[in-house]
């Protein structure tokens, strides 16, 4: 009987353990994941072949965590300087940090439209912690013709319509903010928007996005399988299995 009583807090020991190790592991991948790119271009403008492009600088918490790249350039499209983008997760906090931004930039594609559009800095930034998931975007210098004043850190999917005459050909969205199913968050410093349509005036179909950084949500601050999580695992597991196994020695001496 006694025997039996010790084997049944060895399996004790070894159920709370396991309990103890699942809850570390996090539901699914998703969290404490993070991406960043720096330009993506699906177009296709009226009565030319489609245009693909990108995504360009991409980056991922899983690697490579940094990127850059020295420019863009697509014919009557798009015109930039230097891309840089990160996403690095702190594996001690679980938080995640999604950046990208784009220098010089210009958009020709729509200056027939409402003029010179462009801006010395397009970034986007993504942070995901524990208190939860939030973006913002920054435009440096940024200039939009006949659309007007806009500012350095617009809110969140600020809309403009770009008009040829009557006409509604595209959607200028300004620090776009997609809450995606995972829970993860998307920013889009820019995103044009071209609506197609064969009307005189239209600019074709497609979009074009500047400075996007996903993340979140945020992962377990401290993963119970590695780390010091993983030796606060192991001590439960040594305080009640180490004294239930000397008992157990004990009694078989005095057997």
């Amino acid at each position: 009987m006694k025997r039996h009583l010790v084997r049944r807090g060895g399996m004790l020991a070894v159920v709370v353990a396991s309990i103890a190790l699942a809850g570390a592991a996090p539901a699914s991948a998703a969290p404490g994941d993070g991406s960043a790119y720096g330009v993506n271009v699906n177009v296709t403008l009226l009565g030319q072949p489609a245009v693909h492009v990108g995504p360009l600088a991409a980056a991922n918490t899983n690697g490579p965590t940094e990127n850059t790249a020295v420019s863009a350039n697509v014919t009557g499209v798009l015109t930039t300087g230097v891309i840089t983008t990160s996403a690095v997760r702190d594996d001690n906090s679980g938080a995640v940090t999604s950046k990208a931004s784009v220098a010089d930039v210009g958009l020709p594609l729509l200056k027939p439209a409402v003029g010179n559009v462009g801006a010395k800095a397009v970034e986007a930034v993504c942070t995901a912690t524990q208190e939860g998931v939030k973006g913002s975007t920054t435009l440096v210098g940024a200039n939009l013709g006949s659309l007007g004043q806009v500012d350095a850190n617009p809110a969140p999917n600020t809309e403009l319509q770009v008009q040829v005459g009557p006409l509604h050909v595209a959607t200028l969205i300004l620090n776009e903010q997609i809450k995606n199913g995972d829970g993860s968050l998307t920013v889009n410093a820019l995103h044009l928007k071209l609506l197609g349509g064969q009307a005189l005036g239209s600019l074709g179909s497609g979009d074009v996005i500047l400075s996007s950084a996903t993340c979140g949500p945020a992962a377990p601050p401290m993963p119970l399988a590695s780390g010091a999580g993983m030796w606060i695992g192991f001590g439960v597991l040594a305080a009640i299995a180490v004294p239930v196994g000397l008992r157990f020695t004990r009694r078989r001496s005095a057997a």
